[in-house]
């Protein structure tokens, strides 16, 4: 994580899921509706108090293994663009799953500052099947189109997957090669959307690995506190949702609440 991201130390990052995009299942509304929603709650975020903004197409679902086709790019290129333009706090883009070029292109495209790499170091089971590792391709293609500033935040051990195959490499040792690879920053989570972190799994990371961790679900106003003295950054999506359902829009005043929350904490 470049020191020069952020202004603020330990950012809190909100998560715009956009709506579900053209040819996917859900898909019925057109992509200028679904920037006017993203644009809208990326001015809540923002007058919230937020530090940055993550990008998904969580509403996809069920998605793609590794790779999307030309309309999602489009789609997700056009919408982060638009997001940019309305609220230019630091901006990330993740496109699942697992389709990391096609999220550096778009970052590079739209001018955004990182992607969310999952697969990025060894390989696991998630439920879309096999997914490998991409970091040679990945760090290559950054480097042909000339988005060398694009940042990429790497899961380690990802949520939502299985990670039988890699048993005998621990979560931190995984943390250590994102370091090795040449990633930004690791992101640790909890085993399915919405559930936090363990701070033995914190631990384990930061001492395998001198890269910032970043907690990337599950964290809430209940658990901020005690997150916030051991890691340095938190993508925030469930808890922001009205009800604190990722599906719902965001409401303003749990970002409101939580910020408070981290801004007493930062003194």
């Amino acid at each position: 994580m470049s020191n020069a991201l952020f202004i603020k130390e330990k950012p809190v990052i909100g998560v715009i899921h956009v709506g579900a995009l053209p040819g996917t299942p859900a898909g019925t509304g057109s992509v200028y509706e679904i920037i006017e929603h993203a644009r809208a709650e990326a001015r809540v975020y923002l007058s919230g108090g937020v530090d940055g903004l993550m990008i998904e197409n969580m509403h996809d679902v069920p998605y793609l293994r590794g790779r999307v086709g030309p309309e999602i790019v489009a789609a997700m290129a056009v919408i982060a663009l638009s997001v940019k333009e309305e609220c230019s706090l630091p901006t990330g883009i993740q496109i699942l799953a697992g389709a990391n070029m096609e999220a550096m292109a778009v970052a590079h495209a739209a001018g955004l500052d990182l992607i969310r790499a999952e697969g990025y170091v060894f390989a696991h089971i998630a439920d879309e099947g096999w997914i490998e590792s991409s970091a040679a391709e990945l760090l290559r293609y950054r480097k042909q189109i000339g988005a060398d500033r694009v940042e990429v935040w790497a899961d380690v051990k990802k949520k939502h997957s299985s990670h039988a195959v890699t048993t005998d490499i621990t979560l931190g040792e995984t943390a250590e090669a994102v370091e090795f690879m040449r990633g930004n920053a690791v992101i640790v989570t909890g085993s399915v959307t919405g559930r936090p972190p363990r701070l033995e799994d914190v631990g384990k990371v930061r001492a395998h690995c001198r890269l910032p961790v970043i907690l990337g679900s599950g964290v809430d106003l209940s658990n901020i506190a005690e997150f916030y003295r051991v890691a340095d950054g938190f993508i925030i999506g469930s808890y922001f949702k009205k009800d604190g359902h990722w599906a719902n829009t965001v409401d303003r005043e749990r970002v409101e609440r939580l910020m408070e929350a981290v801004n007493r904490l930062r003194g």
